[in-house]
């Protein structure tokens, strides 16, 4: 079954969805960086970088209708809002990007769509977009089922959670059921994602891991048709940055930073600041690449390998563009392990 998948970025979804057996037929991304990444890691037929706006209607109902038999994708929609009672939703430029979504969801008829969002969508203002999205889905023709996963509980080893709606184009007679996903790993944890990367400290991105003993996601992520683990670039903090880290422990952050070691004393900083990882539980949400977390043995950043391992992307899947681009595809993207359970019992629905 081919799925399109637009607001793509790197392909954190198409990799879930074709690790579940789906073919990724194409990608849509306005972002340089991401959609070189996307087109590098799948065979697409369809690739568009720049405003999915462009993309005519007729362009949508010859070359992508009769091929395209789910979209996916995590379009934003904050513009729906209760009391903005004077302007439609449609009108709203915040929702732009959304009715673009739902325009190819009109002309396509999928058999199936799913809309990733950040799970504030299901209760701000009252529930007021959740609603909207689920009215106008269901003038669309489908049976809609919305829920908020923590990725860590189907075995990505960081805890993210995400508002997911799944709808099933309603001739077909079947409804998802988010009780029936299966979880691929069990309680994993920050070791269980990059343990084994510590192998790689001197700096050199060759492999060196084979043979060594692996835990099951580790045998999950690691490629033995490479001899390379790309980007692994280890990440050089000056000494000032050094030297507040030494301080920290596993599960700590700056409060365990001796305060003559600040340019400044407060008190207000993010509990997210100068956090190091514990390789005993699981990671903190993983962001676009500040320097907010740090490795938990090493005085440093995670380098985007350990940062993409943690998001769960598997090392055959190659990062492009610059280390900054790279940092920000991976903080962006949906976990492949959670979008590949959603898109494995999607699969078994559908067949």
């Amino acid at each position: 079954m081919n799925v399109l998948d637009l607001f793509c970025g790197a392909g954190g979804l198409s990799l879930g969805f074709q690790n579940a057996g789906f073919n990724i037929y194409g990608g849509v991304e306005f972002d340089s960086g991401a959609i070189e990444t996307h087109t590098f890691n799948f065979n697409t037929e369809f690739h568009y970088h720049g405003d999915i706006s462009s993309i005519s209607d007729n362009i949508i109902a010859k070359q992508l209708k009769d091929n395209i038999d789910g979209i996916i994708g995590g379009p934003p929609c904050q513009g729906f809002s209760a009391a903005n009672r004077y302007l439609k939703d449609e009108d709203d430029p915040r929702n732009h990007l959304f009715f673009e979504y739902l325009r190819f969801v009109k002309i396509i008829k999928p058999k199936f769509f799913l809309i990733e969002n950040v799970p504030q969508i299901l209760t701000r203002d009252k529930g007021f977009a959740k609603d909207r999205i689920l009215s106008i889905t269901k003038e669309l023709g489908y049976d809609v089922q919305v829920k908020v996963l923590l990725a860590n509980d189907y075995g990505v080893p960081q805890i993210r959670r995400r508002a997911f709606f799944i709808g099933i184009r309603r001739d077909l007679n079947k409804k998802f059921d988010f009780g029936n996903i299966k979880p691929l790993f069990v309680n994993t944890t920050v070791w269980d994602a990059i343990g084994d990367l510590e192998e790689l400290e001197s700096g050199e991105n060759r492999n060196t891991l084979f043979g060594i003993e692996r835990t099951d996601i580790q045998n999950y992520y690691f490629d033995d048709s490479s001899m390379i683990i790309e980007n692994q670039d280890i990440s050089v903090h000056n000494d000032k940055v050094v030297e507040r880290i030494k301080h920290v422990p596993q599960g700590g952050n700056w409060k365990d930073v001796p305060e003559e070691l600040w340019d400044t004393n407060r008190n207000n900083r993010h509990s997210s600041a100068y956090r190091r990882l514990d390789y005993n539980a699981p990671s903190i949400t993983i962001d676009t690449g500040h320097m907010n977390y740090f490795h938990p043995i090493f005085n440093r950043v995670p380098t985007v390998r350990e940062s993409a391992r943690i998001q769960s992307f598997q090392d055959s899947f190659i990062f492009k563009g610059t280390k900054t681009q790279q940092f920000r595809q991976v903080g962006n993207a949906v976990p492949p392990i959670l979008a590949q359970v959603i898109a494995k019992e999607l699969m078994n629905i559908l067949k």
